[in-house]
């Protein structure tokens, strides 16, 4: 494993239902882009009986492991990760597998504990969320690992010897099940989660893994014609799940195979694992269902990555996903200081002025709308705003929150009342009046402070705010005449007088 993050890291996911190949290259900047995913619906769980994985279900294994060998010795990648779970962990005949995979390919093959499982899928929810209290639940094709975590700690774990494939095989004999069918499987689910007393009306989210969890949100993201992309920290409520498992369950196999966000191959594996989703969101309680598209194959990625840091996951999901995406976007930080340090001046005089009043969280928002504000000038300088809006609601950013990324993309992207109103128009119910005027001010705090160093000087020493009868003074102290930015100022500042609601005069001072 010593070499396995120099450039290049791949990882094979041997599940019960699919077989995964993931590579991984890393950047200029130290981070890792994903640059192939393969995935092959192998099913071995069908190949388990009585315990043994049967000689049909050893050939399936071994042809689709050459198969992605035919990919790792293109990329020339000699140190691969190659996983197993519930299958191969409950077949009596282990051993023989792991010599046939050994013996026959390039790969070594681990198979993972009950806890390693679970404790990978905790890895990953806690690298790309910024949860630091709940449950998460990651069904599989052959098992389903239950982790209780707190303080971002991991108190409890259960594998259940059960998931989405098996309980199809065990519970629902044709394509689609009965109503007698859903009942039994119900009873079971109920049985078995109530042999958890941890579970039990936590009141927590639950923080859903893996390939069933994706197609569900997808399938109720295409159902509300749901305004962005991205799947990652997708919130659903008890009731939505409850609309989702109703529509599926009136549907015939033919309509679950050509239904909007599921995969074909999971159209007799989703209700199943839905009824997973149902039962314990209603056992715990759940105040929301939340998806993380990162499982099992990324917290394995996670611990290479991390481990050389000493530490098991990292502290803050949010800044490092900023700090990450303004190197891929090319942010000069130089200019980000100044527009922290100089909205900074601006909105402590307000405050002190008794203008505005700004929580912990509206300073933590503005921090992080600084490091990515107009963000979309890489793609084009003439439509920048437009494009920092499109980038930042759709693309994924770890840790935060699909309202939270809003947010954040209406104030990086503000330049004007009317864009704004343009681009919060299919969110407008997200936030309230008073949510909705304060985005509104960050945004106008951020275009008149980069406005102030609108060439990048770095000027600008100190701003006083003046309260005058009906409008603002800003005395602005430069180390040196300043006409661009007093210009580009003079300019800009009617955003901020209308967020404000006040006239506001400039008087550009040089320090002596």
């Amino acid at each position: 494993m010593k070499d396995i993050l120099k450039q290049q890291y791949a990882i094979i996911d041997i599940g019960s239902n699919t077989m995964r190949l993931v590579i991984y290259e890393k950047q200029d900047g130290g981070f890792y882009k994903e640059v192939e995913n393969t995935k092959v619906v192998a099913r071995l769980r069908n190949y388990l009986i009585d315990g043994v994985l049967i000689q049909e279900g050893m050939d399936i294994l071994l042809q689709t492991l050459l198969q992605f060998q035919e990919s790792t010795r293109f990329h020339g990648l000699h140190n691969v990760l190659c996983v197993a779970t519930a299958t191969i962990r409950q077949a009596k005949n282990q051993e023989e597998i792991k010599k046939l995979v050994e013996g026959k390919t390039d790969f070594v093959l681990r198979v993972l504990s009950e806890y390693e499982e679970a404790r990978y899928g905790y890895l990953a929810v806690m690298n790309s969320t910024s949860f630091t209290e709940g449950v998460t639940v990651d069904i599989g094709g052959g098992s389903t690992e239950v982790t209780y975590f707190r303080d971002r700690e991991i108190v409890e774990y259960y594998s259940f010897p059960f998931g989405a494939l098996s309980l199809k095989q065990q519970f629902i004999h044709r394509e689609t099940p009965t109503k007698e069918e859903l009942e039994e499987l119900r009873r079971y689910l109920w049985y078995q989660f109530q042999t958890l007393p941890w579970l039990k009306e936590k009141r927590l989210p639950l923080i859903a893994i893996g390939g069933s969890a994706r197609n569900m949100v997808k399938i109720h993201q295409n159902a509300i014609s749901y305004p962005i992309a991205g799947l990652h920290l997708y919130k659903m409520k008890e009731a939505d799940i409850r609309d989702v498992r109703e529509e599926l369950e009136s549907l015939s196999f033919t309509e679950l195979q050509k239904l909007d966000g599921l995969a074909k191959d999971r159209a007799d594996t989703i209700i199943p694992a839905i009824e997973v989703f149902y039962m314990l969101t209603n056992i715990i309680q759940a105040p929301s269902f939340v998806l993380s598209r990162k499982g099992l194959r990324e917290g394995v990625f996670y611990e290479e990555l991390t481990k050389k840091l000493g530490i098991s996951y990292y502290p803050n999901v949010v800044e490092e996903s900023l700090h990450l995406l303004s190197y891929e976007y090319e942010m000069d930080m130089k200019f980000v200081v100044q527009l922290i340090k100089q909205g900074t001046l601006i909105c402590t005089q307000l405050e002190e002025s008794e203008i505005i009043s700004f929580s912990e969280k509206d300073w933590g928002i503005f921090y992080q709308a600084a490091k990515v504000f107009n963000i979309g000038k890489y793609i084009d300088t003439e439509a920048s705003r437009l494009h920092t809006f499109y980038l930042l609601a759709n693309k994924t950013i770890d840790g935060m929150m699909h309202k939270e990324r809003i947010r954040l993309a209406l104030i990086a992207s503000y330049k004007s009342k009317m864009l704004f109103k343009q681009h919060l128009t299919p969110f407008e119910d997200w936030f309230d009046k008073s949510e909705q005027k304060k985005i509104r001010l960050l945004g106008a705090v951020l275009q008149f402070s980069a406005a102030l160093n609108v060439r990048q000087r770095a000027l600008i020493e100190k701003i006083n705010v003046e309260k005058n009868k009906e409008k603002l003074v800003f005395h602005i102290v430069c180390k040196q005449s300043a006409l661009a930015e007093k210009v580009q100022a003079e300019k800009q500042k009617k955003q901020l007088e209308k967020a404000l609601k006040m006239n506001i005069d400039l008087i550009f001072e040089e320090e002596y």
